[in-house]
């Protein structure tokens, strides 16, 4: 009986091969693309999943409470670890991070940049990156050890193994023994870092970071197997109220949290002190846009089946007469769909393989097929029984249902419920694409606003170059040597990139302050000509001259820290940061020094030309930076020998702050195109049988002196009447759900009414051309033929 059906299914499958094609098709691209998002988002859950301690381990992230707000964030103080595991005896092991930093390294003649880190002793006890050389008990116990990555020691050393106990040189200044050296960190780490320093050599480093008052690096724990992890949290709310007195005055407190530390990758957003989404609402919008395309596909299935279920009625009357059941009838319908659903599954996974190289380029991932996993295996027929499914149950239940004899004397007419819902699904379909649309053309609308939005400087031009070496002394002779070069206009320097200033401080006091109130100020070191050198727009007062000696203990605030300080005339005014007292010299009009996601804060400059971190500003004349860039790089070679000459262009780094954004923006574009191209190929199937079912009607019309241009009308309407109801349902929900995206962003461009008509004539223009074809087609047949066809 099996064996029967197939053979019937298959006939069926070569009989009508445009039917059959369009189907296949259909759903092979619906479910290529349903497997491509499932791949990200089984990426995108899996990262930092595979430590094998990672049920106990945890992220320590801190609350601020001050000026009537409460700020989150993953940054503690550089102390907190040792802290923590002295006090909480459910912590077994604890270990502050840093942040990741390019350094270079040393041996013989090599020189050669690497990415890494510091972290506590116990790090490599809490984190799963496997030794092939040396304990991970002991590898960060010693402020001369340094534990490195396969990739690092296979670099300078040859192998892992002629790696352990050799010396390499750090930054020119200092020397490390290899005390280990680990496996490369896995595709589905976060953690990148290819050599990890003792932290207290970081401390001694970082002075700042033993003040219980300074936040910057990350902390994270490891509890005991019994312990339990609301308790601990009990624990951490307060931790901090007996250590960090200093900095508990006036309205300030500080609170601890914890979160999973595989959940920490997702959930990087805070909301007034509460983790409150990040990367794991793309890896929803996108679960929820692979089962809307999928969808898509299925119902054009169903639409497809039903629609020429005509041509089978008198098989299926013929069936029921000789004594078939509506249940075997079910079980063959369904077995068909199944047998199509298994076709577009194979051309699906070629398609995958085919599109993946491009799919990983434009997410920035390193996705494979697991071909090798019998778990993907099993999601992959349960994909394809539940796509099989959902695809053929209503045409197993219509087709099913034919009265045997209405359909053997030619009288079946389908029932107005069965056409209402054909075109429900329709419409259903295009809701579906229509909202993708305009997403679509939101989010690029966005992403242009971040591109060409006026920062309030001029980032064309702009060149940072990382403070290095012997960069760090003799910065005033690099400016001098600089500014003779051709193709260079301005040098100057700033603790951070201008594009992502971040370090706050609470250390802020001013006349007529109120003692009570904590302000957070973000805080940049300069040299002289930084203003000029970036762009800036002056309000009110100067910029940074060596005319005048005051300007050590001279203070440069934006607007929006005018507005908090509240000084009606600055210039001049009394300003104090960090206990030193100075005054106000200027004002820069506000400027755009982090994400758009970000409101601008109050921002505070001060000088000094003995800052040793940060990177040196270089703006070039237009069309001369190729020029500048070779005299600079001859330049750093002759003054700063042993280290490589790096620069990093301003767009481009403030491009790097959107590049989620940029990601969402690509897909978003290809899985837009995709649904219409599988809605366009329903309707294209649609049009076909609605053409054929009419046949002779249109030759009678023509008979009676219809024209092209009528039929083509008669034809064509019916989809438009459908699409422009699918839009009218789609309109309110894709401006609900942009709605809730753009909140992301503290700037961001209006939804504005155009962009709902650009969706519309998009949505009628591709009804148009996919019916096009087909009814000018079924308008210019000859009468005569159709007349006399059966």
């Amino acid at each position: 009986m099996i064996k029967n059906y197939f053979k019937i299914a298959w006939r069926n499958l070569i009989k009508n091969k445009a039917h059959s094609f369009i189907n296949i098709l259909g759903l092979s691209v619906g479910l290529a693309c349903s497997l491509l998002i499932l791949l990200w988002v089984q990426n995108e859950l899996s990262m930092d999943n595979f430590h094998k301690n990672g049920n106990r381990l945890y992220t320590v992230y801190e609350r601020q409470y001050y000026d009537h707000k409460i700020v989150g964030q993953y940054n503690v103080p550089g102390q907190l670890s040792d802290e923590l595991k002295k006090q909480i005896p459910e912590i077994q092991f604890a270990s502050n991070e840093a942040w990741p930093s390019w350094n270079t390294f040393q041996l013989g003649d090599k020189i050669i940049k690497f990415q890494g880190n510091a972290a506590g002793a116990d790090y490599f006890q809490m984190f799963s990156y496997p030794f092939l050389q040396g304990d991970v008990k002991t590898a960060l116990n010693s402020p001369s050890g340094i534990a490195i990555s396969r990739k690092m020691a296979n670099a300078f050393f040859g192998s892992p193994q002629a790696a352990i106990g050799k010396t390499i040189r750090y930054e020119n200044n200092k020397n490390f023994t290899v005390t280990g050296v680990y496996e490369n960190p896995p595709n589905i780490s976060t953690e990148k870092a290819d050599y990890f320093i003792n932290w207290y050599t970081f401390l001694e480093e970082h002075t700042w970071a033993k003040d219980w008052g300074n936040n910057g690096p990350s902390c994270y724990i490891m509890l005991r197997a019994d312990a339990n992890p609301a308790s601990v949290e009990r624990k951490l709310t307060h931790f901090l109220d007996n250590l960090n007195k200093g900095q508990k005055k006036g309205t300030f407190t500080e609170e601890l949290g914890m979160l999973k530390y595989s959940s920490v990758y997702l959930h990087g957003k805070f909301t007034d002190g509460k983790i409150d989404g990040g990367r794991i609402e793309y890896v929803r919008l996108f679960s929820i846009v692979a089962i809307f395309i999928l969808l898509i596909a299925c119902i054009n299935f169903m639409n497809l089946t039903t629609a020429r279920s005509v041509k089978r009625a008198r098989e299926i009357g013929v069936r029921k007469v000789v004594g078939a059941l509506r249940g075997s009838l079910i079980k063959q319908f369904i077995g068909e769909s199944l047998m199509l659903t298994s076709i577009a599954v194979i051309i699906a996974l070629l398609l995958v393989v085919l599109l993946l190289p491009l799919f990983n380029s434009i997410t920035l991932k390193q996705i494979e097929l697991p071909f090798n996993q019998p778990f993907f295996w099993l999601n992959l027929v349960a994909l394809t029984l539940i796509t099989g499914f959902i695809a053929g149950s209503y045409p197993a239940l219509f087709l099913s249902s034919f009265n045997p004899i209405k359909v053997l004397k030619g009288t079946l007419k389908l029932q107005w419920g069965a056409i209402i819902f054909r075109k429900g699904l329709v419409i259903f379909q295009f809701v579906l694409s229509i909202v993708l649309i305009l997403g679509t053309i939101v989010i690029s609308r966005q992403i242009n606003y971040i591109q060409s939005k006026n920062l309030g400087f001029d980032r064309g031009n702009l060149v940072y170059i990382p403070i290095s070496g012997d960069l760090k002394t003799k910065y005033n002779v690099f400016k001098t040597e600089a500014l003779k070069m051709p193709g260079i206009e301005d040098v100057s320097r700033v603790s951070d990139d201008p594009t992502d200033i971040e370090n706050t401080t609470g250390g802020v006091n001013w006349t007529g302050k109120d003692p009570n109130l904590n302000i957070e100020f973000t805080q940049a070191v300069v040299s002289y000509d930084f203003i000029r050198t970036m762009k800036l727009k002056i309000a009110q007062g100067r910029d940074y001259s060596k005319e005048f000696a005051t300007d050590s203990v001279g203070y440069i605030l934006n607007e929006a820290a005018l507005k908090r300080v509240g000084y009606k005339n600055p210039i001049g005014q009394p300003f104090i940061l960090w206990g030193h007292k100075g005054t106000i010299i200027g004002i820069v009009k506000d400027f755009h020094f982090m994400s758009l996601h970000e409101q601008i804060r109050p921002l505070v400059f001060h000088l000094d030309e003995e800052h040793i971190y940060g990177s040196i500003l270089i703006r070039t004349q237009p069309g001369k930076t190729k020029q500048a860039l070779a005299g600079l790089e001859s330049l750093c070679k002759e003054m700063n020998p042993n280290f490589p000459f790096n620069y990093n262009f301003a767009d481009d780094e403030y491009l790097k702050l959107y590049q989620n954004e940029q990601v969402i923006g690509k897909l978003s574009n290809a899985f837009a195109f995709l649904a219409i191209f599988i809605s366009c190929l329903g309707l294209l199937g649609l049009a076909m049988f609605t053409a054929e079912q009419r046949f002779k009607e249109i030759g009678i019309r023509k008979v009676l002196g219809a024209s092209v241009g009528s039929l083509f009308t008669l034809l064509s309407s019916e989809f438009l009447v459908l699409v422009f109801i699918s839009l009218l349902i789609a309109s309110p929900l894709a401006w609900l759900g942009m709605s809730k995206w753009l909140e992301n962003f503290a700037y961001h461009a209006p939804i504005q009414w155009w962009m709902f008509v650009l969706a519309a004539l998009v949505a009628l223009l591709i009804t148009l051309i996919t019916v096009s074809f087909q009814a000018v087609k079924a308008a210019l047949i000859n009468p005569v033929k159709s007349l006399r066809s059966e």
